[in-house]
């Protein structure tokens, strides 16, 4: 069995090529833009800024031999500035879909080795998924997110808190009747949690084509002593580390804190914001803004905190989560986003919409300051369920009975 895996960007740390090529069954990569190897190439980026740029630079993956890489480093650099260029005109979905769609297009064309499966990422895979299945390849689909269900979502929590973000964009029904097609056109598609499952039928998806397939993590060295620690003195720490912004429930921390204003709890607000600078100032004392941190400095939070929040509204998956654990933290989150904290073990799950819940979870680790340690050992062992190499051996799995499900129909349709 040989597989293509196709995707715009960097998208998850090239991990579905990265694990089937572990397998061996990697036939190869396409993408938008890679990594250059050329000054010139390298120069040419600063015309689309200095964060799109270093984003494009470290495109790459060292493990995957270049041989193996298909790229459109040209026309990558035509979408990249139109996406800038309609996202000043507030057209980001218009710019997205234009791109996926141009993108697609090209793949459909390209000249690919031998294979006979294709891995193609939603939004970005339409006119492939096509060309592929008229080639007679089996066609797999991975739904990056839960898709219309999340907009909308979205959408009614800022009319609710116009004051955090202003109002919601339109509704983009180009961008989601291209998901639908999509999903139509795919053999199987595969999703990172139980929620994003539920969104994709919600919206018309085929319950018997869609395969469960949590993200793959690499946890790393850890800094942190694997033994019971004491906990540190002084105020509970509390991170939240990732975009901070209206889906990812930030107003609902923002709750917590100021119903816990009088407690010894203090919360550390890391990542970009995207929430308007009144509702920042408006924010209690207890909460410390970071802003947006290298990667380079996040496990020095994660090691210097007690608890991570994830109150979102709507997540595919949140590998936060899986960073949060790894480096023995407890997760407070909620059911709508990859379901792998166990309540009460490596964290507690709460209702979405409700400070009154995050709040009551935290003052269980205040009111016992052994929790959060005894729970470490238990969320270091979560994680390794979660490696790449079960990543790549669940993805094979899920091919592989979808390639005999198709067999034996095939087969049956033969013999009458």
């Amino acid at each position: 069995m040989k597989i293509i895996v196709s995707q715009i960007g960097a998208r998850e740390h090239f991990a579905a090529a990265r694990a089937l090529f572990q397998q061996g069954m990697l036939a190869g990569l396409v993408t938008d833009w890679y990594a250059p190897e050329s000054g010139f190439a390298r120069k040419s980026l600063d015309v689309l800024g200095k964060r799109t740029a270093a984003s494009a630079l470290g495109a790459e993956c060292r493990e995957i031999p270049r041989g193996m890489v298909h790229s459109f480093p040209v026309r990558s650099l035509i979408w990249k500035w139109r996406i800038n260029r309609l996202a000043a005109r507030g057209r980001l979905y218009d710019a997205y879909t234009e791109t996926d769609r141009a993108f697609a297009t090209a793949v459909s064309r390209c000249n690919l080795p031998p294979h006979n499966v294709f891995f193609g990422y939603s939004y970005a895979s339409l006119e492939t998924l096509a060309a592929e299945k008229k080639r007679g390849v089996l066609t797999v689909l991975d739904q990056i997110d839960p898709g219309a269900v999340e907009f909308r979502l979205v959408a009614e929590e800022m009319q609710r808190h116009p004051e955090l973000a202003g109002l919601p964009e339109p509704f983009p029904s180009g961008h989601y009747d291209r998901a639908r097609r999509e999903w139509d056109l795919a053999d199987v598609i595969v999703v990172n949690s139980a929620w994003s499952r539920e969104a994709v039928i919600a919206e018309g998806g085929d319950p018997a084509k869609i395969e469960i397939l949590p993200l793959g993590f690499e946890a790393g060295e850890r800094p942190r002593s694997s033994g019971l620690q004491p906990r540190r003195s002084g105020p509970l720490q509390v991170l939240w580390l990732g975009q901070v912004n209206v889906r990812k429930g930030i107003h609902y921390l923002l709750e917590a804190a100021r119903l816990l204003k009088n407690e010894a709890i203090e919360f550390k607000v890391a990542g970009p914001v995207g929430i308007r600078r009144s509702a920042v100032d408006a924010a209690p004392k207890n909460v410390r803004w970071l802003g947006r941190i290298p990667r380079s400095e996040a496990a020095a939070l994660y090691d210097q905190s007690d608890v991570f929040v994830l109150p979102t509204l709507s997540d595919g998956f949140a590998i936060t989560q899986l960073e949060a654990l790894a480096h023995g933290l407890p997760v407070i989150t909620t059911p709508n986003c990859g379901r792998i904290v166990e309540d009460g073990i490596t964290g507690f799950i709460i209702p979405v919409r409700e400070p009154q819940a995050l709040v009551e979870a935290l003052l269980r680790f205040l009111r016992d300051p052994g929790l959060a340690r005894e729970m470490a050992p238990g969320c270091r062992e979560a994680v390794k369920a979660y490696s790449i190499n079960n990543y790549g051996q669940n993805l094979v799995k899920i091919i592989d009975r979808h390639r005999k499900k198709r067999f034996t129909f095939n087969e049956a349709c033969a013999f009458g």
